[in-house]
């Protein structure tokens, strides 16, 4: 069972080059190519969502941890779940370490199954820092909703709101669609899962495609005690300490042959808030970045900070997040075939904008 969220940092192992020191020579060299620059922080969401939440957070803290200490700015780039962000950082952005950024959390399962044309990056390729929290995937309905229970979802139609096509948010939807034959209606298009949560309220759509338990914990920390939304199912390796009661996607009753797609769906929701920089970075460079997240989640003034913030950081080291990703990307062909069977685009509904008026 994962252990409570608290508001603050829970310890987690962190990798052996992360923790050692860099010779003076390494860090003279290091501090003199950062003293006076600026590093941003791209950010693949509107503001209001987690993913900026904690690149703020990082940004406030890393900073001086990091030799020179340049300073750090947030840059939002949205657009294609993730994509956009994604393809920018692996062709567009300067390999010399100035850019970093939490990589959508999707990505890993869109790139092994080669969903998504668009996705140029290939996570690979990227020099990851650390992942800055990992928590179970919740899809969600709101308490007005008469789907309850997956057993209802299977029953009744039930409209639930995603953001980019590509994103985690449509794929477990989709998936149980496929798998557990539920009748979730995907409608996708929101811009951040805040709109989506607004969406719930006024009565638009039911529910929610999926979100992290930390996230609701962060932005709405009274929505699951006080059952405004209702789990139906977290996706994860084992149950959050806080929901013994909610399905995990492990335990779902399933035929044999599906149970390694479930597997996969589970190791793909402890992909969490994966933090990378550019392909290509140097390696002293990649170095002193990973040992400044390190130091940064170690100072009491960000522990507090994310206290305040209701931001829970679970810190995973680049040697653990790499291994997750990059065993994803080396599922078995069997299993990459019926994967991409599980979520082909179908049961999908674009969000019906009202068309802006001309000035």
């Amino acid at each position: 069972m994962v252990k409570p969220l608290t508001g603050g940092i829970l310890c987690a192992a962190l990798s052996g080059a992360v923790l050692l020191g860099a010779s003076p020579a390494m860090a003279d060299a290091v501090a003199d190519f950062y003293r006076g620059k600026q590093i941003r922080v791209i950010v693949r969401t509107l503001p209001a969502t987690d993913y900026d939440a904690y690149s703020r957070l990082i940004a406030r803290f890393m900073g001086k941890y990091i030799p020179g200490h340049p300073s750090m700015i947030v840059v939002n780039m949205t657009g294609g779940g993730g994509i956009i962000a994604a393809n920018y950082m692996a062709e567009v952005a300067p390999r010399d370490g100035t850019v970093i950024g939490i990589v959508s959390q999707g990505l890993a399962v869109d790139q092994t199954l080669g969903k998504s044309p668009q996705l140029k990056a290939n996570l690979r390729d990227f020099n990851w820092i650390a992942n800055v929290v990992f928590s179970n995937q919740l899809l969600v309905t709101w308490h007005t909703s008469e789907t309850k229970t997956l057993d209802q979802a299977k029953q009744r139609v039930t409209t639930i709101g995603t953001t980019g096509a590509g994103s985690a948010s449509v794929q477990y939807p989709l998936f149980y669609n496929s798998i557990l034959k539920t009748k979730f209606k995907i409608i996708f298009g929101y811009r951040s899962g805040a709109e989506i949560d607004l969406a719930m309220e006024r009565g638009e759509v039911e529910g929610r495609g999926t979100n992290p338990y930390s996230s609701y914990m962060a932005s709405h920390p009274t929505w699951i005690p006080q059952k405004k939304i209702i789990p139906l199912v977290q996706a994860g390796v084992e149950k959050e300490a806080e929901l013994p009661n909610v399905p995990l996607i492990l335990d779902l009753p399933v035929r044999p042959e599906d149970r390694p797609l479930l597997q996969f769906m589970a190791r793909a929701a402890t992909v969490g808030r994966p933090l990378a920089t550019t392909p290509g970075v140097p390696s002293d460079r990649v170095a002193a970045l990973r040992r400044a997240f390190d130091a940064a989640v170690r100072d009491p003034e960000f522990i507090a900070a994310a206290a305040k913030e209701k931001l829970q950081v679970r810190p995973q080291s680049a040697d653990k997040i790499a291994e997750i990703i990059f065993g994803l990307l080396d599922t078995p062909t069997d299993v990459r075939e019926r994967m991409k069977t599980a979520l082909a685009s179908r049961d999908l509904h674009k969000l019906d904008r009202p068309a802006a008026k001309k000035q």
